[in-house]
Parts: structure tokens; C-alpha cells; sequence
């Protein structure tokens, strides 16, 4: 049969992925535009682990940390949601949307008023602390096992309850576009405490002034325990990759040690260690009273523990490593 110069040339086969066991914290600079398990799935298959989960979505919209674990880093995870972040925004005033955010489509517009500096510090003062807010109806938030994102999408009608959150600061950074009459924007840094939602924040900002707003920027700058990341973008990780290999790219992670710092540290011995690897509690009194970061006597990590009200030690997850043997794997090894 002759050959159709105009058919389509043959499809390429992706090679699959043969993924590999591998711990530690990747500091992702999540780049607009992709979901966060979008971005998980991404590294995860740049570095082959066969295990990854992210701590704390960011919206499609946003740009900035993700902290993604691989491997044994996993079973930190649960703890690293809760912390404190921060972020910077832009709020954009006159328009509120459906999503709180400028992805989504436009509800209603108004006349942006006459607006003072001493005016917005007043409304940010009044979103500031203890505060009670009611996220958005497209949320990662679950009803009845379902993102209520999924049911806004058909049309559901939803109504959410509001909830306390924790505001530290929000404060206003610049408001030069909006005073200069160029655009209603303002500037604006957040930081909060686990279940806040920045849209909510400039949507309820945007009503105390009077015109209402949306995210029109959203970045996160932080999430502790990482105070001063060194963020690694996809580009430069796929950059790394294709020119110095993998060993090269796995230098890129942290170690699990990295992210147990916002627990108080218990460390023990390696008959101890062994006793713990078995299943074992071990007496007291250890302190503080609750969850915390178990490490042998060099400091690597063994897992969470939990210390109870009479002082004594029992764990909680432990790494795989963290065996009745007391063998643990040398720094860096996958």
C-alpha cells in the first residue's frame, strides 16, 4: 500500500514512569495555572517517587510554596496543614465574582468610592484576629464526600456555614494604583492560620468598603517551618534534570528533619529507639504533654510520638526505618 504523505505521522509512545522509593521535602514554586495535585503529579514523576502528597492546596490562580513530601515525608504532612502562612495579594475593587477570584465570572460591579488609607486600615483592622468567616462556595471543601466545588458547578444551591479562623496580620502594602486613579487595586499581606481563605478575606475587605472586590493576584510567600524557602520552580527542575541527571535533581530535597521542626523534639537512645520501633511506650516523665518529633541520639528522624498526662512515650507514625533493629539509613539515601 503506498504511503499518504498527508497522514498524521504515528503517535509516540510515552515511556512509563517506573517509579522509585524516595523521602524527603520538595520547597515547589507552584506556577500559575495548574491545580496543586496537578503540580504534585508533575514532580512526582520528576522524581520518580512512588509516593507524594502536597500540604495545603493553592488555587489554580496562585502562585508561590508548596511544600509536596515524597515518601516517608508523608506522614508529616497531616501536620504541616496546620500551620501558619503568608501570602501576598492584590485585591481588585468594584467587581465581585462567583469564585471570589478573577477566574470566576462577574456577579455584580459598582462605583469604587472615594477611599482613604485610614479607611482601609480600618476595615483590614476589623479582619484581623479571631475572626468569623464563611469560605467560598467553589472550596476544596467537603459535603458529603464531594468538593463543593463539584456541586457549584452544577448548579447547586449551597449554603456554608461561617467558621472561626485565625488572621495574624492583614495589612495593606500599596494602594498607589488605586490612589493614582490608574486601577482600584490594592496591595495587600496576609498572614493566617490553617482553614483561612484569602478570597473570603477580600471579598468581605471589598463589602466593609463598600464596592466590593476579588483576588485578582494571589502568591504564597511562606509556610512554616519554612520561613525563608528556597523554592525550586518546574522549570528549573526539568532544566536540572535534562543537564546534570538525577542525583543532581534529588539534591533539590530536603530532609525529612527539615519539616519536623514545629514539634517539640524528644530524642532517645537506640534501646529506646528499639523499644518504640516495636510498638512499645517507654516511661517518663517526658514533656511537653501531645504530639512530638522523635529523634535518635544524631538527630535523624524516627517519626511522631505522642506524650501523655502521667510523662510517658508511646509513637504515633514512625518511619519505616524506625525498626525493632535501630538501623536507620545514612543522610540522603532514598
Amino acid at each position: 500500500m503506498p504511503n499518504n504523505p498527508s497522514a498524521p505521522p504515528p503517535r509516540q509512545k510515552r515511556e512509563r514512569t517506573v517509579f522509585r522509593r524516595l523521602d524527603g521535602i520538595l520547597l515547589l514554586d507552584k506556577p500559575q495555572g495548574l491545580s496543586s495535585n496537578q503540580a504534585l503529579q508533575r514532580v512526582r514523576h520528576l522524581f520518580r517517587a512512588d509516593k507524594g502528597g502536597h500540604t495545603g492546596s493553592l488555587d489554580p490562580l496562585a502562585t508561590g510554596l508548596l511544600p509536596v513530601c515524597f515518601g516517608e515525608a508523608t506522614k508529616i504532612a497531616g501536620g504541616l496543614l496546620g500551620a501558619r502562612k503568608a501570602y501576598e495579594t492584590v485585591a481588585r475593587l468594584g467587581i465581585v465574582t462567583d469564585t471570589d477570584d478573577a477566574e470566576g465570572q462577574p456577579l455584580r460591579e459598582r462605583p469604587v468610592p472615594a477611599i482613604t488609607i485610614d479607611s482601609i486600615d480600618a476595615a483590614l483592622k476589623q479582619l484581623t484576629g479571631r475572626i468569623r468567616q464563611r469560605p467560598p462556595i467553589y472550596s476544596a471543601l467537603k459535603r458529603g464526600g464531594e468538593p463543593l466545588y463539584a456541586k457549584a458547578r452544577r448548579g447547586e444551591t449551597i449554603e456554608i456555614e461561617e467558621r472561626e479562623v485565625d488572621v495574624h496580620a492583614f495589612d495593606l502594602v500599596n494602594a498607589a494604583d488605586l490612589l493614582d486613579g490608574d486601577e482600584p487595586l490594592l496591595r495587600l499581606h496576609v498572614e493566617c492560620g490553617s482553614g483561612t481563605y484569602v478570597r473570603s478575606l477580600v471579598r468581605d475587605l471589598g463589602e466593609l468598603l463598600g464596592c466590593g472586590a476579588h483576588v485578582a493576584e494571589l502568591r504564597r510567600l511562606w509556610v512554616d517551618p519554612f520561613r525563608e524557602p528556597r523554592m525550586w520552580t518546574l522549570q528549573a527542575l526539568e532544566n536540572l534534570l535534562a543537564q546534570a541527571g538525577e542525583r543532581v535533581l534529588e539534591a533539590c530535597l530536603l530532609p525529612i528533619e527539615a519539616g519536623m521542626t514545629s514539634w517539640p523534639q524528644v530524642r532517645v537512645s537506640e534501646a529506646q529507639a528499639q523499644r518504640l520501633g516495636r510498638g512499645q511506650g517507654l516511661r517518663g516523665p517526658y514533656q511537653p504533654q501531645g504530639q512530638v518529633a522523635l529523634l535518635d541520639e544524631h538527630g535523624r528522624g524516627l517519626g511522631l510520638g505522642e506524650v501523655d498526662a502521667e510523662g510517658g512515650l508511646r509513637p504515633a507514625r514512625l518511619f519505616r526505618w524506625a525498626s525493632a533493629t535501630g538501623a536507620l539509613p545514612e543522610a540522603g539515601t532514598p
